[in-house]
């Protein structure tokens, strides 16, 4: 398995023959209105360029999966560091077969898009030869995750490759817990950025639930949705730093823009 850390949450999974593209936010630097106006400085979305090798990273891909896209089917209340409207153009060019959100299926072919894997939560399915189930996530502490109105995460399971687990935009619950316990993927990947609006709590993992994800975690652990937003405050090297000094660097990836991390071997 390879996995290419394309940017922010973006993802290419390379695995079992098949190319698989994860929550695409494709449009250029400075495509999107700033996310936070007063707890961080008001810099237009995203903050940095898609890798150079971008378009080679996007020829031959087989699926898309979606983590989440809307909030109440209410076009501003879109999640556009998941989805945006380049990549929105991309996947209709393409007819590219989209994994997502039972919830989210509508919304995605009111826009033109294919969602042709619609995901209810506990519910393993068949995908690419293998096995995709969703896992709910909740996107925020407090009350803000229901303005945020939640999305998934996945495990991948393909056959003769590691298991992979991409949490989505979630804090740590009870559900990620048993996930990281009882299915032991052997890649897990978390979003570690600690978004947060002008209003509410964060919505992504504190740092000591990331700890406690990483130490939960029975194999190497991934970090992303890092350095590409301007509600997101959490730098590489600050989340190194901590890593190094609770002794969990060498279990904790933190992959930049444009970097592809190899596994090898077989799953579980």
């Amino acid at each position: 398995m390879k996995i290419h850390q394309v940017r922010n949450a973006t993802l290419v999974v390379e695995a079992a023959g098949r190319r698989i593209l994860v929550d695409p936010m494709l449009g250029r630097a400075k495509s999107l209105p700033p996310f936070a106006f007063l707890k961080f400085s008001p810099r237009w979305n995203p903050l940095v360029e898609l890798p150079s090798h971008t378009d080679r990273l996007l020829e031959s891909l087989d699926a898309c999966l979606i983590t989440h896209s809307q909030a109440y089917h209410l076009r501003p209340l879109q999640h556009m560091d998941h989805l945006d409207p380049a990549a929105e153009k991309f996947l209709r060019e393409r007819s590219l077969p989209v994994a997502c959100p039972e919830k989210d299926a509508g919304y995605l072919k009111r826009y033109g898009l294919s969602p042709e894997w619609e995901c209810p939560p506990w519910t393993e399915i068949s995908f690419l030869g293998g096995t995709l189930k969703a896992v709910p996530a909740v996107h925020g502490y407090g009350w803000i995750h229901r303005l945020m109105a939640n999305g998934v995460g996945f495990v991948l399971r393909l056959p003769q490759e590691p298991s992979l687990y991409i949490s989505g935009d979630t804090v740590l619950t009870e559900d990620v817990r048993r996930i990281l316990v009882e299915e032991r993927p052997d890649i897990a990947v978390v979003a570690a950025g600690r978004a947060q609006l002008d209003i509410g709590k964060p919505l992504l993992m504190d740092l000591d639930d990331i700890l406690e994800f990483a130490q939960l975690s029975p194999g190497i652990v991934i970090a992303n949705h890092l350095e590409a937003l301007n509600h997101c405050p959490v730098s590489r090297e600050d989340l190194r730093k901590e890593l190094e000094a609770r002794e969990l660097s060498n279990k904790v990836l933190i992959p930049g823009d444009g970097e592809c991390l190899d596994f090898e071997g077989g799953g579980r």
